[in-house]
């Protein structure tokens, strides 16, 4: 399936994702003196803002005219693995500092688990896999679910 029929998929995409750093910076301006207080509170509001990050360039590259299957996907995998990188991070600093295992790696897999989607499917578009366009798209759903999550948490749960 040619990248060209996925391109009101990308502009929508590319204006959500947007639109969702802005919320999260504005959440972060507003609670900034709790979030910095929490220590894993940063890196994982840095982890939302580089995931959607991901996500905008992707889509972006996405709308790059004539780009082909494995450029594309070269790209969107090495944008994954930086977000990657972001989670990793933040995952740790989650587990040093979370109460319980348990809740500590819920929350590590919500913020790995779509970077890992993404570059999955980067790594198929990259072989000229079709199946690879899927697996970015449920990453990018994937995103948009931990974003707003993330966002409730900035804005709402750091103050109970």
């Amino acid at each position: 399936m040619p990248i060209a029929e996925w391109s009101d998929f990308f502009v929508a995409t590319a204006g959500a994702a947007a639109g969702l750093v802005g919320l999260i910076i504005v959440a972060m301006s507003v609670n900034i003196e709790t979030i910095v207080n929490i220590p894993s509170m940063p890196a994982r509001a840095g982890t939302t803002i580089a995931s959607l990050v991901v996500v905008v360039v992707s889509a972006i590259a996405g709308l790059m005219p004539a780009i082909a299957e494995p450029v594309y996907g070269v790209i969107v995998g090495v944008v994954a693995l930086a977000g990657l990188g972001f989670a990793l991070d933040s995952s740790v600093r989650i587990v040093r500092s979370g109460p319980s295992v348990a809740t500590s790696l819920v929350k590590s897999i919500i913020n790995i688990l779509p970077m890992v989607t993404i570059a999955i499917g980067g790594a198929l578009l990259a072989a000229s896999v079709d199946a690879g366009l899927y697996a970015v798209a449920a990453g990018i759903l994937a995103v948009f679910i931990t974003s707003v999550l993330s966002a409730w948490v900035l804005l709402v749960e750091i103050r109970r």
